[in-house]
């Protein structure tokens, strides 16, 4: 990947998921990483519970508005990484894209802010995980709520 490489975020509604997901990276990788999410069939606002779960690890999405996946976008990326099953794209030559099968509490009766704090606590490693690889960074904090400090 370049030396800023691009990472598209992708979901249906572009209210919850692939905003975490966003809001994550750009809190941990910082200008080293060119971030972007959209969704498949956005919706009109962000899921509350995910701006809410996200400020509780001061990470602030609230200045972010749903946006539809465009060529554009898609193109512009390095990665695409399409969250959960139900968002789907046509995968486009020189680009990698990336299916993360992320949990889902509510199949096992947990719902509201428990649930809501259990995906974004998927999200989180999966983002940290995702950080590591595409460059140097430093871990502080407890794991699920470690901040990731990209390194000089």
């Amino acid at each position: 990947m370049a030396d800023n490489p691009s990472v598209l975020f992708v979901c249906v509604k572009n209210g919850g998921k692939s905003q975490m997901a966003a809001g994550l990276m750009r809190q941990l990788a910082g200008d080293r990483v060119h971030v972007n999410s959209a969704g498949t069939h956005p919706g009109a606002n962000l899921n509350e519970l995910s701006v809410t779960t996200l400020r509780e690890i001061d990470v602030d999405i609230t200045g972010q508005k749903p946006k539809p996946v465009t060529s554009d976008l898609v193109g512009a990326a390095d990665l695409v990484v399409i969250l959960g099953p139900e968002a789907r794209l046509e995968p486009v030559d020189g680009t990698r894209f990336e299916v993360w099968e992320t949990d889902e509490p509510s199949e096992r009766g947990i719902d509201g802010a428990d649930r809501m704090r259990l995906v974004r606590d998927d999200i989180a490693a999966r983002v940290h995980q995702l950080a590591q690889e595409l460059g140097p960074v430093k871990i502080h904090g407890s794991p699920a709520t470690s901040i990731v400090i990209p390194t000089k």
